[in-house]
């Protein structure tokens, strides 16, 4: 059993993913400072330390360069926000395994301990494989949600290169690992890189890897996100976010289907399936110049729309509740439902995180609970109070609303297919386009 130390000043935190870590077989230790820390690890022999960047009495990079100096095997990730990216990738090059970014997302700190510890999941693996998919794609039952589903099923078998456009939450890495799960790679590796977090003076290790002492900092080999997912899936998450120098390299690894480690002369071929996803307007970026268009097009032989949850209403509950068994499960908790009054907040809120949103909420909303029904006092107030809008009166008002509200879900049906979306609406395309001009919608 692997044993990891967890270091981190909030507690809260620190119980939460302790907890988490726990059922996934790990003997987690946790310490609140730096000096706590140090004391832990003269006593007890740790697989993983896993640590924020900023601790009350010294910070994480002091904390590195102490266990690496008497303990140089034991892998080191660092959690950190956004703002300290840069000082993150400092730490690799002082010997830190990787780094994860705040807020945290549990799959993905399971994915870096897995690659520490070398326990990547083999194929037939039915625990590796259950964990990997802690989430699994939820369908619903609307009728854009049905279409959707329909076009994953005529893709999914095929070995076509997917675009998957969508807000940011509405799911795309879920639809992602349903296309993987459908497919005839399903027992191979399913790898999901997010583009935006890659620091662009690593983007070519962290894809292609390196070897040893091709950089300060590169005490071991390293097998690049390609190489790890060959026979497999790799899932380009953010795909926009890519540096024109790095959608260079990326091109030129799709072409030749092989990737030169950094360091080294030798080139390593590799069979993986290509999804991407992208919360950005790609076309409009290829115009503009900041996307290859010879990139956009290898990786958009199909192109899938999430749909935001603003758009499929009907949906919501079924989510909702499918997040509360989750929350229940990860908090140990026994919440049977929601009362009628928040259901009506959740069916008529705008939910712009979407899914990611709706999943935050209703695990707060859990962990608030002391009783069967989750009220409205357990959710939180700008949420409730978004829905209390005065019955509007002017008429003209009244139908642009629901206007708007059409032609959304009229371009979700057709996948942003503007033709199509004007023959549903029965109006003509020139007509669709002053609309949508005047309603500002992309």
């Amino acid at each position: 059993m692997a044993r990891i130390l967890l270091v981190d000043d909030d507690t809260t935190f620190c119980l939460m993913l302790k907890t988490w870590l726990t059922k996934r077989g790990f003997q987690v230790d946790e310490s609140f400072s730096c000096r706590e820390a140090l004391a832990k690890t003269k006593g007890t022999a740790y697989d993983i330390v896993l640590t924020d960047l900023r601790l009350p009495d010294e910070d994480g990079m002091y904390l590195l360069k102490r266990i690496k100096a008497t303990a140089p095997d034991v892998q080191v990730i660092l959690m950190t926000g956004y703002a300290d990216i840069h000082t993150a990738v400092q730490a690799m090059k002082l010997g830190a395994f990787d780094y994860v970014a705040k807020p945290i997302i549990p799959d993905e700190i399971l994915k870096k301990i897995q690659e520490a510890l070398g326990q990547k999941v083999q194929p037939g693996d039915k625990k590796g494989e259950k964990e990997g998919q802690a989430v699994p794609y939820i369908k619903g039952t609307s009728q854009e949600a049905n279409k959707l589903f329909e076009y994953i099923g005529l893709v999914a078998p095929t070995m076509m290169t997917v675009l998957i456009s969508g807000e940011s939450g509405s799911g795309k890495e879920y639809i992602a690992r349903l296309i993987h799960s459908r497919s005839q790679r399903k027992d191979a590796p399913f790898v999901a890189v997010d583009c935006g977090a890659i620091p662009k003076d690593l983007a070519a290790s962290e894809f292609f890897g390196h070897v040893k002492g091709a950089f300060t900092g590169a005490v071991n080999d390293k097998t690049g996100y390609f190489v790890q997912a060959s026979g497999g899936t790799i899932f380009l998450d953010e795909i926009g976010n890519l540096s024109y120098e790095v959608q260079v390299q990326l091109l030129r690894a799709l072409e030749e289907r092989k990737v030169k480690p950094v360091g080294s002369d030798k080139e390593i071929a590799f069979d993986v399936r290509i999804i991407s996803a992208t919360n950005e307007n790609l076309k409009k970026a290829v115009a503009e110049g900041s996307f290859r268009e010879d990139l956009y097009h290898r990786l958009n032989e199909f192109s899938l729309q999430a749909l935001s949850l603003r758009n499929r209403r009907e949906d919501i509950p079924v989510f909702a509740n499918y997040f509360l068994a989750a929350s229940n499960e990860e908090l140990d908790k026994e919440v049977t439902g929601f009362e009628e009054e928040v259901m009506k907040i959740f069916r008529e809120y705008a939910w712009p995180g979407n899914l990611r949103e709706m999943r935050n909420v209703v695990k707060r909303a859990t962990l608030l609970c002391q009783s069967d029904f989750i009220s409205v006092e357990h959710i939180p107030v700008e949420l409730a109070h978004s829905n209390i809008v005065p019955e509007e009166t002017d008429l003209a008002l009244r139908r642009e609303r629901h206007e708007v509200d059409l032609i959304h879900e009229a371009l979700a049906q057709c996948h942003n297919n503007k033709s199509e979306a004007a023959r549903l609406l029965k109006i003509d395309r020139k007509t669709l386009y002053n609309k949508m001009k005047l309603y500002s919608i992309e």
